[in-house]
């Protein structure tokens, strides 16, 4: 995928269809809170996914406005998430039992 505005116009999209979809899932299976819900670990790595494509693009020259304040609050939407990022190349035997618990949601 080549990093252009566009491409990552397209991808904050999916990311935003894809909260709607969840958020409606959660009310279907009965009002789940969606902190909750299974599907926000794979949520968390799409935005990181995202906000990685975003450091790319800001490498690659300048970015309108509009675009980089949607960076910044897709930023901002990561602090409060990052924590349920799947951890990378940490089996789960090196885990700390709060690490485990956190990935398995218990």
């Amino acid at each position: 995928m080549a990093i252009s505005v566009q491409n990552f116009i397209k991808l904050a999209n999916f990311y935003n269809q894809m909260l709607v979809t969840m958020s409606a899932i959660c009310v279907e299976k009965g009002g789940i809170a969606m902190e909750n819900y299974v599907g926000r670990f794979f949520v968390a790595d799409t935005l990181e996914y995202i906000l990685e494509y975003a450091r790319r693009l800001e490498q690659a020259g300048p970015v309108p406005n509009d675009v980089a304040r949607v960076i910044k609050v897709f930023q901002e939407k990561f602090e409060g998430m990052k924590d349920l990022v799947t951890p990378t190349e940490k089996p789960i035997y090196e885990m700390t039992l709060e690490e485990f618990e956190k990935i398995m949601n218990i």
